[in-house]
């Protein structure tokens, strides 16, 4: 659950993924998701990548993500 401060601001926010919470760098009403590019709500952000600093809009994002990753491997 994101802080009153945390929540505060417009458009979009800034925030340092880590491995069980995130941090709010710029405050924003959301974040964007680095496969579709939808705009993510920041309290119903779920999904993201630590390594890559990324966030997902849902579970499908996160498969695109990482079939495209072990292709480039």
């Amino acid at each position: 659950m994101l802080g009153r401060f945390e929540r505060g601001g417009s458009g979009e926010a800034v925030v340092e993924y880590g491995d069980s919470n995130l941090r709010v760098v710029r405050p924003g009403r959301f974040v964007r998701c680095a496969v579709t590019g939808v705009e993510i709500p920041l309290d119903a952000l779920r999904y993201w990548s630590v390594e890559r600093q990324e966030a997902y809009a849902d579970t499908d994002a996160v498969m695109a993500r990482l079939r495209g990753a072990s292709q480039t491997a």
